[in-house]
C-alpha cells in the first residue's frame, strides 16, 4: 500500500486516527469562525473541517449555508453578494466570516477538510489553493462528485479528496459485488470515504465496510460524532477501527484519544 498523502499524516507521522473539528470548535454556535478555528487549534487539533462558498466577485469564504440568514446578523445569498457586502456580516452578531486564504495563512500547520458547496466555488477555490501552495494541507470533498472533480482538475498537484454521494453509493452498494480492480478504477481519484454511521435504515460503517476500504487503501472518516461512547465504539470497530472522526465536541474527542493513548 502506498504512503498516505501528507494531509492524512499527523505531526507524529502517524496517519490515524484523525480528529477533525466540525466547522471548528465553539460551544456558542460560532461555527466556521476564526474564533472557532482558534479554539480547535488551541486544543491541539490539526485538522479543521469546514465549508467553502464564493461570493459574486469570486472571494472564497468558509461558510456552510447558501444564505447569511441562519447564523449571521445579515441576510442574502452569498453567491449574489460581493465580498465587501459579506464582510459586514457577523456570525452570532460577533465574528466576521473568514476567508479561506486568510485562514490558511493564520494557521500554517492546520489541515483543512473543505466541503465545496456549489459549482460557482470550484474555480476560485482551486485558485486559492494554487496561490497558497496548499495542496498538501487540504482535502477536497463535496456531496457532488462532479463539483469535487471540478476543483481537482484545476490543481497542478495531487491533492487529497473524499468521495461524493455517487462514489460512496457505488462503494457501499455495488462494492460487495464488483471485482475490486473495477472498484479501484471507479474510485481512482478518491482517498477517503467520509460518511455518517447510518444513512436512514442502512448502517454504513461496519467491519465489512472498513475491510473493503482497507484493501483499496481508502481512509474512513465518520461524521458527526459527539458522544464519547460512540467515538470509542467506532475506534474499536473491526479491522482497525475508523481512521478519523468529525465532531462538534473536539474537547470530548481529545479526552477519548488521550485515554486511549492515541493523542499526540
Amino acid at each position: 500500500m502506498s504512503q498516505p498523502l501528507p494531509y492524512f499524516l499527523r505531526p507524529d507521522g502517524a496517519s490515524r486516527p484523525l480528529a477533525l473539528a466540525h466547522r471548528g470548535f465553539s460551544r456558542e454556535g460560532l461555527e466556521n469562525s476564526a474564533a472557532a478555528f482558534r479554539a480547535a487549534v488551541g486544543l491541539g487539533l490539526t485538522h479543521l473541517e469546514t465549508d467553502a462558498r464564493a461570493t459574486a466577485d469570486g472571494t472564497v469564504l468558509l461558510f456552510h449555508d447558501e444564505t447569511l440568514d441562519r447564523v449571521t446578523d445579515s441576510r442574502g445569498r452569498i453567491s449574489g453578494l460581493s465580498a465587501d457586502e459579506v464582510s459586514r456580516a457577523r456570525i452570532g452578531g460577533r465574528e466576521a466570516i473568514p476567508l479561506l486564504e486568510d485562514t490558511l495563512r493564520e494557521f500554517p500547520d492546520a489541515r483543512l477538510n473543505i466541503d465545496v458547496k456549489d459549482r460557482h466555488t470550484a474555480a476560485p477555490l482551486a485558485a486559492v489553493i494554487e496561490r497558497c501552495a496548499a495542496h498538501d494541507r487540504v482535502l477536497i470533498t463535496s456531496f457532488s462528485d462532479r463539483r469535487r472533480r471540478a476543483v481537482l482538475k484545476r490543481l497542478s498537484r495531487r491533492t487529497a479528496s473524499s468521495a461524493g454521494i455517487v462514489c460512496t453509493a457505488v462503494f457501499t452498494l455495488a462494492g460487495p459485488l464488483l471485482p475490486e480492480r473495477w472498484l479501484a478504477w471507479i474510485l481512482r481519484d478518491v482517498d477517503a470515504l467520509q460518511v455518517p454511521v447510518r444513512y436512514g435504515p442502512l448502517e454504513l460503517v461496519t467491519p465489512r465496510f472498513l475491510a473493503r476500504a482497507r484493501r483499496l487503501g481508502l481512509q474512513v472518516h465518520v461524521w458527526t460524532v459527539n458522544d464519547p461512547a460512540e467515538m470509542e465504539r467506532l475506534l474499536d470497530l473491526g479491522h482497525g477501527g475508523v481512521d478519523g472522526i468529525v465532531t462538534d465536541r473536539a474537547d470530548l474527542l481529545k479526552k477519548v484519544l488521550e485515554n486511549r493513548g492515541q493523542w499526540w
